[in-house]
Order: C-alpha cells, then structure tokens, then sequence
C-alpha cells in the first residue's frame, strides 16, 4: 500500500499499548490500595498488556489500528474493573484512583522529555527545525535505530501528555469526573452522579471533551516541544 509505514505502526503501536497499559494498571493500583482487589484479581494490575487487550479488544487493537490508517496516529481506550459500592462507600479513594491514570501518563511523558534533552545533551541529536508529534528531535547520524528511539521517544513524549490532559477534563465519563466527583465535596458528587444517571450522558460528554481537547491539543503539544527544548523558540 503506497504511503504505508510499516515502522511508525510498530512505534505507535508501542507506544499506545505501553501507555495505556500504564493508564490502567495505575487504576488498579490505587484502587487496590485503597481497600479494592477487583482490578488485580481481574489480572490488570500488570504492565502485561495481554490482559487489558482481552478486556477491551475493540478500543485497545481494532480502533488504534483504524484510526493509524486513517490518520497516522492512534487513539483507543481501556478499562479497568473496580467495585462501585467500594467507590461509593470511599469517595475521596475511587477519586485517587481516577487520578493515578492521567498521573501515570504524566510520569511518561516527562521521562520521555528528560530522555530526549539527555540526547541533546549528549551530541545525540538537536532541536528540530520542524517538530511534528513523531519528531522532537533531529538525528545527524542517520544511524535508524537511533531515528527509531528518538521518533518513539517523542511519540511517547506528545502521546502521555495528551492522554493526561485528556482523561483529566472534569466530563464524564473521563478521570477527570471522577476525581473531581471524588475529592470535590458531596455537593460535586451529587451533581456528578445526576448527570451520570441520564442514559445520554456519557455520549454527550465524550463529544464535549472532544471538542474542548481540539483547542486545547495544540497548546500541550507547544508545552511540550519547550520542555523538551527549553530557549529554542517556534512559531505558534
């Protein structure tokens, strides 16, 4: 097929599964340090992505695969169990536990900035005069296992930061409803779970948070390209 590019599938498809495997395995952390085994006797406290693949084929391979095709790049979602009557008896915990994912996210894709201003720093590569999602830094070497880490390196980078701003939007169904329901007050909480009971809810959010990411997505992407190289300045 003209175009494809065999190597950018395998890079996004890492990069996807590992952070979203990330994302979810981080829920079920928290939750099960907060008094909830379901998410680890369900086998998704784990940096596998086996099991969170056989829990959610569709949105973890089927959809990150069409929308590379379509788009070149991936999105996809996964879940992890909890039990609700343990979030409704511990609020301010299912809170925390909405709130490990996106920092889990975080976590990625800060270690991916710092890995890619250590390359800087190591005659590795430069800023790149044109940055896109897939390039934040520039390789002299033309060495293609060097092209290849740094290409995943920004994936990640773009990639984490993007899932962190996004799941932390205060819309439900997304993290961000949850922690905000959760350590919001019982106020938030009762308003939360009105919304949450009308069967269009979670639609209407999704299309709201989506709305509101395409403002948004270009300013995280600026952010990060100046974390990754700080004094180097692009055109908006």
């Amino acid at each position: 097929m003209e175009g494809f590019d065999p190597v950018g599938l395998v890079l996004w498809g890492v990069a996807f599964l590992f952070s979203t495997t990330c994302h979810e395995a981080a829920h079920g952390l928290a939750a099960w340090w907060g008094g909830d085994p379901t998410a680890l006797r369900a086998g998704q406290v784990t940096l596998n992505p086996l099991p969170h693949v056989r829990r959610e084929p569709f949105g973890m391979v089927l959809v990150p695969l069409v929308s590379y095709a379509l788009a070149g790049w991936m999105i996809g979602w996964a879940s992890a169990p909890y039990d609700p009557y343990w979030a409704g008896r511990h609020p301010r915990r299912a809170g925390l536990m909405a709130l490990a994912g996106p920092a889990a996210n975080l976590a990625l894709a800060l270690l991916a900035i710092v890995a890619l201003r250590l390359l800087v720093a190591a005659g590795v590569g430069f800023a790149p005069a044109v940055a896109s999602f897939e390039h934040l830094l520039d390789v002299p070497s033309g060495d293609p296992l060097v092209i290849a880490g740094a290409r995943l390196l920004s994936i990640l980078a773009c990639l984490n930061a993007l899932l962190f701003a996004f799941n932390l939007l205060p819309i439900p169904p997304l993290d961000g409803a949850t922690v905000l329901g959760g350590l919001g007050g019982e106020a938030v909480r009762r308003a939360y779970g009105q919304f949450l009971a009308m069967p269009w809810a979670s639609f209407v959010g999704i299309l709201v948070a989506w709305k509101v990411f395409d403002l948004v997505a270009p300013w995280i992407f600026m952010m990060v390209l100046s974390l990754a190289h700080p004094g180097v300045v692009y055109g908006g």
